[in-house]
C-alpha cells in the first residue's frame, strides 16, 4: 500500500513532550522525536517496505509499528484516503499552515461555559475596562454630537443584541431590504486587470466577496418556511431545503433561544478561493474575517434601521452546519450566525415599530418616496 504525509500536519513542543497534530482530522498525540523522520520519508508516495529500508540502525518490525501508528491517526494518508487531504491542499495551500490550522483547529469546538472563568471574573479578577496614560498632556475633546443626519444617530446609538422576538411574519418587503442592503451589490466598478469588481456596503478587502448568505426562513409573509441561499446577482431566495425548521437553526446554533425565536437567520459562509487566488499569503485570512465582522455590523445596522432587533453569534456546530449547508467546509466553510425579527416589548401586541412601518410602506408604493 503506498502512503503520503498528510497535508494538513503542524509539529511543536509542549511541556517538554513532541506533538504532532493533525488539524483537519483533528488528532493530536505527543510521539518520540523520531517520528519527524518517519513522516520525512513520506513525502511522496512510498511503501512501508521502501520506508524501512530507510532507517537500517532501526528495528525492522518497531519502524513497521511505528507507521501503522502514523497511519491510524491520520498522519499518513493512503490513496484511497487522499480525497480530503488534497482539497485542503488545493484550497488553503498558500494560506497553510499558520490559516489552516488557526481556522480546522478550532471548529467543532464544543461551547460550554467555564464555572471557573466566569466565578473569577465575577470576583473581580478582570481586565481594567479602560486603558490611560496618567503622565500625557491631555486635550478635552467637546462631547456635542456633530451635525449630521440624525436617523443615523438614532441608528447607531439605538443598536442592541436582541435575544427575544414577536412571534409575527417579517414582511417580505423588509426581509428583502434587508437582504439588498447588507449582501448584495450597492455599485459595479471597472477592476481593470482583475475584470468587474462588486461593492457592498460593508469593506472588503480586495473587492473579493468572498461570503455567501444561506437564509432559513420561519416566518415571513409569503414566503415557505426552508433553508435558501441568496442569490446575489439576481436578487433572489434559492430554495435548497424545504424541510429545515428553526428548531434545526436553533440547534446548529447550540440551542440558542434567539436562533429559535428569529423569523430569519442568515448562515455566512466564505468561499476561499475568492479570496486566496488573488492574496496568496496566510495573513488574508484575517481579513477574511475582519470582512465578515464589517458585514455583521453593517447586517446589524440596517436591522435597526427597520425597526428590526438583530443577532449575531460565532457560537454553532461548524461541520454540522456545513452539511445542512450542502458546503465541504473546505472550499467552502461556515464563519458567522446572523438573526432578525421584531423585537419583544412589554406589549406583545404592540404594533411594529415606526421604521419598519415606514420602510414597509416605501417598499410597497415606491412612487411616494420617489426623489
Amino acid at each position: 500500500m503506498l502512503l503520503r504525509r498528510a497535508h494538513n500536519l503542524v509539529c511543536y513542543w509542549r511541556d517538554g513532550a513532541f506533538v504532532i497534530q493533525n488539524y483537519l482530522g483533528g488528532s493530536e498525540v505527543s510521539l518520540a522525536p523520531m517520528a519527524a523522520d518517519l513522516l520525512a520519508a513520506f513525502t511522496d508516495w512510498t511503501t512501508v517496505d521502501e520506508a524501512v529500508t530507510m532507517f537500517p540502525d532501526h528495528d525492522p518490525d518497531s519502524c513497521r509499528g511505528a507507521l501503522a501508528e502514523l497511519h491510524a491517526y491520520g498522519f499518513l494518508v493512503s490513496e484511497d484516503e487522499r480525497e480530503r487531504d488534497d482539497r485542503l491542499a488545493e484550497h488553503w495551500e498558500t494560506w497553510s499552515p499558520e490559516a489552516g490550522a488557526l481556522h480546522f483547529s478550532s471548529k467543532d469546538a464544543p461551547y460550554t461555559e467555564s464555572p471557573e472563568v466566569n466565578e473569577d471574573f465575577r470576583a473581580g479578577k478582570r481586565p481594567a475596562l479602560f486603558k490611560n496614560y496618567p503622565a500625557a498632556d491631555r486635550i478635552l475633546l467637546p462631547r456635542a454630537p456633530l451635525d449630521v443626519d440624525a436617523g443615523f444617530v438614532r441608528t447607531l446609538y439605538g443598536r442592541r443584541t436582541h435575544r427575544a422576538f414577536r412571534q409575527v411574519d417579517l414582511p417580505l418587503p423588509v426581509l428583502s431590504g434587508l437582504l439588498a442592503m447588507v449582501f448584495g451589490p450597492s455599485e459595479f466598478l471597472d477592476g481593470r486587470d482583475f475584470g468587474a469588481l462588486m461593492k457592498r456596503t460593508s469593506a472588503a478587502g480586495g473587492s473579493r466577496h468572498e461570503l455567501e448568505a444561506y437564509v432559513a426562513v420561519s416566518a415571513v409573509e409569503g414566503v415557505t418556511p426552508g433553508l435558501y441561499h441568496y442569490n446575489v446577482l439576481e436578487h433572489s431566495l434559492e430554495l435548497l431545503d424545504p424541510a429545515f425548521t428553526r428548531e434545526r437553526a436553533a440547534h446548529l446554533s447550540f440551542d440558542q433561544e434567539a436562533v429559535a425565536e428569529a423569523p430569519v437567520t442568515v448562515f455566512v459562509t466564505a468561499v476561499v478561493e475568492r479570496m486566496s487566488s488573488k492574496y496568496r499569503a496566510p495573513r488574508a485570512y484575517r481579513v477574511m474575517l475582519m470582512n465578515a465582522g464589517h458585514l455583521g455590523q453593517t447586517f446589524a445596522l440596517t436591522a435597526t434601521a427597520l425597526g428590526l432587533g438583530p443577532f449575531q453569534t460565532a457560537a454553532f456546530r461548524d461541520s454540522e452546519l456545513e452539511d445542512a449547508l450542502g458546503v465541504d467546509g473546505i472550499a467552502e466553510t461556515a464563519l458567522y450566525v446572523l438573526a432578525a425579527g421584531i423585537p419583544a416589548g412589554d406589549r406583545q401586541d404592540a404594533e411594529p415599530t415606526a421604521g419598519l412601518d415606514a420602510f414597509r410602506h416605501a417598499a410597497l408604493y415606491p412612487a411616494d418616496h420617489a426623489s
